[in-house]
């Protein structure tokens, strides 16, 4: 049975869908602010997040919240960590894959989890030991056993430009053996896709928490394993973490063998050093 937290969140990530939806046809008339270098946010992602909070609010008032847009309103040892639109680039172009995401994390660690991509009418969600479920149904993560024929996710994180070259490098020994690599602009729909099976791993640096706490729960609960470039457990995901993450996902054999692949290209050790 979903957990009482789960349903409210779900009820406020679709309510944040119907905003994304009622807007897609007024792209053009959009204010659309540049936030950082090639990181931009519009009117939406902020009314989105404002249905989102209203929601959450009423249902846990003590609780924080961080919030892509909105920032830390308040800090508990429960946070809601939300991104009303995690794949803004895509929507303001009007391209189809872009999602909402909502995390409720303890102590820094995510306990339940939802995403939702309004355009195809898709709910992933998780409750820390019982499990990840998608549209219903159970999911579990896939099983390719190696990189050989995989189908791995990553993204080019405006803020990460200066390592380009070095994943890049990266990228070229994968496709040595796996069978594509794909950059589809959402974090959360990444994690959620390995988590039901259609990628089989992922990897990123310079996400923020709100960009994969829910989808870091979801790996997790369909039996998969996430960690950083080096291999280590991922840092708070609360206003107490790191501002920005590196991150791998997959099952325990693929995410192992993809992690090592980042080291010994040595653009792991590319965060050894400060820009």
């Amino acid at each position: 049975m979903q957990k009482p937290a789960v349903t409210v969140m779900v009820k406020a990530a679709r309510l944040a869908g119907n905003v994304l939806l009622r807007n897609i046809n007024k792209l053009e008339a959009l204010n659309v602010v540049q936030k950082g270098r090639m990181d931009y946010a519009s009117e939406v992602d902020a009314d989105a997040e404002k249905v989102i909070v209203k929601e959450l609010k009423r249902a846990y008032p003590e609780y924080g919240i961080m919030g892509e847009e909105g920032g830390v309103q308040s800090v508990n040892r429960y946070m809601w960590v939300i991104d009303p639109l995690d794949g803004t680039s895509n929507y303001l172009r009007g391209f189809p894959h872009y999602c909402v995401s909502i995390a409720l994390v303890e102590n820094g660690e995510p306990i339940d989890a939802v995403i939702f991509d309004p355009l195809r009418n898709e709910l992933f969600t998780a409750s820390r030991g019982a499990g990840a479920v998608f549209n219903d149904r159970r999911i579990r993560i896939a099983e390719r056993t190696d990189l050989g024929g995989a189908m791995i996710h990553t993204g080019f994180a405006p803020r990460e430009r200066q390592r380009t070259s070095a994943q890049l490098k990266a990228v070229d020994a994968l496709l040595v053996q796996a069978e594509d690599v794909r950059r589809t602009g959402s974090a959360a729909l990444d994690l959620a896709y390995v988590a039901c099976g259609r990628a089989d791993a992922y990897f990123e640096a310079g996400v923020k928490a709100w960009d994969i706490a829910a989808g870091v729960l979801l790996v997790r609960e369909a039996g998969g394993r996430v960690c950083d470039f080096k291999g280590a457990t991922p840092a708070r995901m609360d206003s107490r973490g790191p501002e920005t993450q590196q991150i791998v996902a997959g099952n325990v054999k693929i995410s192992d063998a993809l992690q090592k692949v980042l080291v010994n290209t040595g653009y792991a050790a590319e965060f050894d050093a400060k820009f």
